[in-house]
């Protein structure tokens, strides 16, 4: 699912999540990094194509790790132009 917003935040959710905002913000996380209860919430939006619970829960997710992250196995090379 890919919510765009007025304000310049995009989330894309499809097993990885992908929190942007301009030059802002910018985190990824690979489905396995994803915590159970966030992975809840966000399949929960999905199915209802809930954008506002989605922004909600990215938020939740920039509060915890910062506006800077990027949580992937380190074989995968995903981070390696973050």
């Amino acid at each position: 699912m890919r919510c765009e917003y007025n304000d310049g935040l995009n989330v894309d959710y499809s097993g990885y999540l992908h929190i942007s905002k301009r030059n802002d913000i910018n985190v990824f996380m690979d489905e396995d990094f994803i915590p159970a209860n966030i992975k809840h919430d966000l399949n929960a939006a999905s199915q209802s194509n809930n954008c506002g619970n989605i922004r909600k829960i990215a938020e939740a997710v920039t509060d915890t790790v910062g506006s800077r992250a990027c949580l992937a196995d380190m074989d995968s090379k995903t981070c390696a132009n973050f």
